[in-house]
């Protein structure tokens, strides 16, 4: 039996100072970050932390990941991506989306959103 189990952090609030113009970069805005990741969770055994994906890491990666100075949100997304399966690398799927809530374009936009996904061969 197989059972697809999942974990997700959603709309963890992050402030960085990720943007591609400068003033982005010197003034910061605010994200959103949804991280899911899904892996085969077993039949039993369902107290055990090595056995799932601990969120408390997920929170650290996104937080880590989103510090430093960047361009493209599709970097932070990717490195975010590539952070989690090499922590978690059982996991089958990671989701990883970025919402900027206020993006510069000199309109009415509720928020701008870059999204990566990693699949196993497997799944």
């Amino acid at each position: 039996m197989k059972i697809l189990q999942t974990v997700s952090l959603e709309d963890v609030r992050v402030f960085a100072p990720i943007g591609f113009y400068e003033e982005e970069q010197v003034l910061g805005n605010e994200f959103l970050v949804h991280a899911v990741v899904s892996f085969d969770a077993g039949i039993d055994d369902h107290e055990n932390l090595d056995k799932t994906v601990n969120y408390e890491i997920l929170y650290q990666i996104i937080h880590e990941v989103m510090k430093p100075k960047r361009k493209l949100l599709e970097s932070a997304a990717h490195e975010i991506l590539k952070a989690i399966y090499t922590k978690f690398s059982f996991a089958q799927t990671i989701d990883i989306s970025i919402k900027k809530l206020n993006p510069p374009f000199g309109g009415d936009a509720a928020h701008s959103k870059v999204a990566v996904r990693y699949c196993s061969s497997s799944y």
